[in-house]
């Protein structure tokens, strides 16, 4: 099948001479940079304000901990400049051998991960712990949009196309879906969104949406727990008061909505939040119930704008505006990385959607997630610097 008339027009433009050499000079997405750091600047502000119950279990002070997080941001920052300097291709190229490395990390911590709240997620490495999901989320976001270019001449085909890219996919959310079914349910949805841009046949996206449902109804049926938090959020949607909803696992909803409905319009104050006492991990997977309750609706709704404003940036203007069709499936997949993880995150911390373990991207407390969002930037930094407008 050959590649169409309008996607060539639109996305299989003329390489320059020098090849990405010839957009030397050409300065990065400079807004999108700004909006990150930002938000790392309100992460900073918020994980200080939530972390002071966790530092006394930790035998330590918030200023150190919030020192900590200040230097994962520095090297998170420091990682997405060095990103940016790196040709994408390259990035695309290596991405399956990474994508391979995570899927061995997956399986180990699997079998010897420490367990928190039922889940085995991390590896710990004396005083450093690793999520191999991040790394796999990643690389299977740059590898997919890496096969989906590459098989545009016949992205049409069941056999030469839909099913070697869904190999890929489906191994990977099976392996972190083993004890991160959201994570697994999310990272299989924006994958899903980088098909249909890259003109995947809808026929076989429908037939890929129908065995999600049924693949996660079955992993639904394996896990009490699972189904503890879906019955506890359909408790909450029919009745917020119910005493089954305020008891176990609703525990973490309720407090969630109390620290809401106490920040009000405004908020109480920088670093007077009262249930950051309350709130099981207030600085990672509630930290937004927390930012919502000292800055108020105002300032969450700040938060989720610039979210929203790297969602446009990457999608409508670096997508876009994007070189090659490798270039423009990658804007899409990195943005999705960044921006879904936060909408999942404030969904959960407003009771819109089931309580998960979703970070908030530079805004959540952790080294792993701030690490691998700053490599997704980093990438969007890089394509943005090969847009068309650098070769007219």
């Amino acid at each position: 099948m050959i590649v169409s008339d309008t996607f060539k027009k639109q996305y299989l433009f003329e390489q320059p001479p020098n090849g990405a050499a010839s957009a030397q000079g050409v300065p990065s997405d400079r807004w999108l940079l700004v909006s990150v750091i930002m938000l790392m600047m309100a992460g900073l502000l918020a994980v200080y304000s939530s972390i002071a119950f966790f530092a006394e279990t930790k035998l330590t002070t918030a200023g150190a901990l919030v020192g900590g997080h200040a230097v994962k941001l520095v090297i998170s920052l420091l990682v997405m400049i060095i990103v940016s300097k790196i040709d994408y291709h390259i990035i695309a190229r290596l991405s399956r051998y990474a994508l391979l490395l995570s899927w061995l990390f997956l399986i180990i911590v699997h079998l010897y991960g420490t367990e928190v709240f039922g889940a085995r997620r991390a590896l710990h490495l004396g005083a450093f712990s690793f999520q191999p999901s991040s790394l796999a989320t990643v690389s299977l976001l740059v590898y997919v949009s890496h096969l989906v270019a590459q098989k545009q001449e016949y992205i049409k085909s069941f056999k030469l196309a839909f099913m070697p890219v869904m190999f890929w996919i489906l191994v990977t959310c099976a392996l972190i879906g083993l004890e991160d079914f959201s994570s697994a349910a999310l990272l299989l949805a924006m994958c899903m969104v980088i098909m249909f841009v890259g003109r995947v046949s809808m026929l076989h996206l429908f037939g890929l949406v129908f065995l999600g449902v049924i693949g996660a109804g079955l992993i639904l049926s394996q896990s009490v727990e699972r189904q503890s938090r879906l019955t506890n959020y359909l408790e909450q949607v029919r009745h917020i008061e119910s005493s089954e909803f305020q008891l176990g696992s609703g525990y973490q909803a309720q407090q969630g909505h109390i620290a809401i409905a106490q920040g009000g319009f405004l908020g109480v104050g920088i670093g007077k939040s009262t249930q950051r006492d309350f709130l099981p991990a207030p600085y990672n997977d509630f930290i937004y119930a927390i930012i919502t309750e000292e800055y108020g609706l105002l300032g969450a709704g700040v938060i989720l704008l610039l979210y929203l404003f790297i969602l446009f940036r990457g999608i409508a203007v670096i997508a876009k505006r994007a070189r090659d069709p490798l270039g423009m499936l990658l804007a899409v997949g990195c943005t999705l990385g960044v921006t879904m993880y936060a909408f999942v995150n404030a969904g959960v911390a407003t009771g819109l959607l089931p309580v998960t373990g979703l970070p908030m991207p530079f805004i959540s407390y952790g080294g792993t997630s701030m690490l691998f969002s700053g490599i997704l930037i980093g990438i969007l930094l890089r394509i943005s610097k090969n847009r068309e407008e650098a070769y007219e």
